[in-house]
């Protein structure tokens, strides 16, 4: 009995493990979680904790897509993390003016510590299977990622290797390239990346963090949301009876109710309709008012125009701020560099219509 009591007053969050960040890693911390919203909206991850070898497909009017597991099963929900660092890393260097690459190297221990996850020998272990899992898991599908219609086959990463180990055989350093189909997503500036709450890699469930990665894609800053039953069930991809799922669904809003873990987001169900409604907090958080004022007085220097000329491949480069501040005010968000944020939009906005110049 004491035990069951115990059991029931668990916290549903994992512990914060890293509070407080080794400084070397602070930059790191500092970039927030950000999320492909495909892959948010499609159920690309199964929430099976243990190896998943069933191949699945779905589909949803014209778009459809099938999933086909490797010998070590579906990536999972969990293994997502990876995938969420990656984008989190390219979006911070993109605010900040720089270039990025399909290809990324950073110290292993560095992710694990961003996600929440244990640097011990087990932690390692983890993540090493999950990255076999990412490139292993094969998608097909015609479902669109910045603005183009992939229709062939590709996995979530094309390739992960150890660029350096520690002395106990431990990877230190790794270099991750993903695959097209996730770096069209980062390329289009965001419009298919939105920001998630660090509290994601502390749910416990699978499920939860489909319900969040659900809400954060369709509620996202609109009053409310809601969803039959029936139709979550088909768009967690869970494998459950609808009759369980329904019994898991009312489970987690209960507890969400009692112990307010998962972020952002309320739950309720009705009539067998889940409901789901913005915090006020993560309102007041995403959808601040002095956003808009703040990108109006942005000011860039003058030696920013004269770099912004040297790469502007012949286009008019007060259009270009034109188009970079209209970006501002579609995001409602006013970067924290603006001179690295002109600069690495122009840089993108070249490269799109290199094709074409504008010398008026």
């Amino acid at each position: 009995m004491a035990s069951e009591s115990k059991q029931a007053q668990r916290n549903p969050l994992l512990p914060d493990r890293y509070p407080q960040p080794d400084f070397f890693v602070c930059d790191i911390f500092d970039a927030a979680p950000k999320s492909d919203t495909a892959s948010m909206e499609y159920p690309l991850f199964t929430l099976s904790t243990r190896p998943d070898l069933k191949e699945r497909e779905y589909r949803n009017g014209n778009n459809w897509l099938k999933i086909s597991p490797s010998k070590m099963g579906l990536a999972t929900v969990h293994d997502r993390d990876i995938l969420i660092y990656c984008i989190s890393q390219c979006m911070a260097a993109l605010n900040e003016g720089r270039e990025i690459s399909r290809v990324l190297r950073f110290r292993a221990h560095e992710l694990l510590q961003v996600t929440n996850r244990s640097t011990g020998k087990r932690g390692y272990k983890l993540f090493d299977d999950a990255l076999r899992r990412l490139q292993g898991t094969q998608i097909e599908t015609n479902i669109t990622t910045g603005g183009k219609e992939e229709m062939d086959l590709f996995s979530f990463i094309d390739r992960a290797r150890t660029v350096k180990e520690t002395r106990d055989g431990r990877m230190e350093a790794i270099e991750i390239t993903l695959s097209d189909w996730v770096f069209n997503a980062i390329n289009e500036k965001g419009r298919n990346i939105l920001t998630i709450s660090r509290d994601y890699f502390r749910l416990r469930k699978p499920l939860e963090r489909r319900l969040y990665e659900i809400a954060r894609k369709h509620c996202g800053q609109s009053p409310s949301w809601r969803f039959k039953v029936e139709t979550l069930h088909e768009r967690t991809g869970s494998t459950s009876t609808l009759p369980e799922f329904r019994r898991m669904i009312k489970a987690i809003i209960e507890d969400n109710k009692k112990f307010d873990h998962i972020p952002d987001y309320t739950f309720d169900i009705e009539n067998d309709v889940v409901l789901m409604k913005p915090r006020p907090g993560f309102l007041a958080r995403y959808k601040s008012p002095k956003q808009p004022n703040l990108i109006g007085k942005i000011s860039l220097k003058t030696q920013t125009y004269e770099n912004a000329r040297k790469i502007s491949n012949n286009w008019d480069i007060y259009f270009l701020e034109e188009e970079w501040r209209s970006m501002l005010h579609q995001k409602n968000e006013a970067p924290d560099n603006p001179d690295g944020s002109f600069i690495g939009f122009v840089k993108w906005y070249v490269t799109k219509h290199r094709t074409s110049g504008n010398t008026l």
